[in-house]
């Protein structure tokens, strides 16, 4: 992978787009550090081949994944930052679902004049409207609201952001069962996640789910399950940063497994 990075250095129409994979893959280990860094470097060079959409949608990739492992000081920076420089609708689908994530509701609403295509109707917009209830404590409406997805949710989102498909739907309806106490059909989803790698590739969901099984597991007190699922999930994050909050969490969890 780096021996590739070095070799787009210079491409304007490679080095960007490497450059953000690479932080993707660095996420997925846990090295939210280096993926960040790797981020800012995909969309500084984006700015200098006068590619500001496509430097926000770095950005706001990143922003996604800082959601997802509990940075919401970082999801506002970069939104702020990646929204400054284009606001088209794709960016501010991107920009909603990481503010619904971070608990942002009040700043993660769209438009209500926003065209709404397909693929807005059918993957985000349930994604980003069942984040928001899943933040109100209202699971029910989210899983609800998803099932408008079920059709599109193993599908290509089709962002230059992300080059596979991200399953976020899938996430979201897992972590609402995980919500209302249904453990057994939280486990249904992330297990639908680690069963379809070749879908979520590098994303970090593809690593969180793991844990998020491992949480199901606990909770239907099925303990072996539950102890295998956490230590894959630290397998993947082996050399992950130490100081990440979700990290912590899953170590005091896994911790009372024994």
């Amino acid at each position: 992978m780096e021996r590739e990075v070095a070799w787009a250095a210079g491409k304007p129409w490679a080095e960007d787009l490497l450059l953000s994979n690479h932080s993707d893959t660095k996420a997925y280990a846990g090295q939210l550090g280096k993926a960040r860094e790797l981020s800012r470097q995909a969309a500084d060079v984006a700015k200098r081949n006068d590619q500001k959409e496509t430097a926000a949608q770095w950005l706001l990739n990143s922003a996604l994944r800082e959601a997802e492992v509990g940075n919401p000081a970082q999801v506002r920076e970069q939104v702020r930052a990646a929204l400054a420089l284009a606001s088209t609708q794709d960016l501010k689908i991107l920009a909603a679902l990481a503010l619904a994530r971070a608990g942002e509701m009040a700043r993660a609403q769209l438009g209500r004049n926003s065209p709404e295509s397909m693929l807005l109707k059918g993957y985000w917009l349930p994604t980003i409207r069942a984040a928001l209830e899943l933040d109100r404590k209202h699971p029910e409406r989210s899983v609800d609201l998803l099932q408008a997805a079920s059709a599109y949710e193993l599908g290509e989102p089709n962002h230059e952001a992300q080059v596979g498909g991200t399953l976020y739907p899938i996430y979201v309806r897992g972590e609402a069962y995980l919500q209302a106490s249904q453990g057994s059909q939280a486990a249904a989803e992330f297990q639908k996640i680690i069963d379809h790698r070749g879908i979520v590739g590098n994303f970090v969901l593809g690593a969180l789910a793991h844990l998020q099984l491992g949480r199901a597991k606990a909770m239907t007190h099925d303990q072996a399950a539950a102890r295998k699922a956490y230590e894959d999930f630290f397998t993947v994050w082996k050399d992950a940063d130490p100081g990440i909050s979700i990290l912590k969490q899953a170590k005091a969890e896994y911790a009372k497994l024994q």
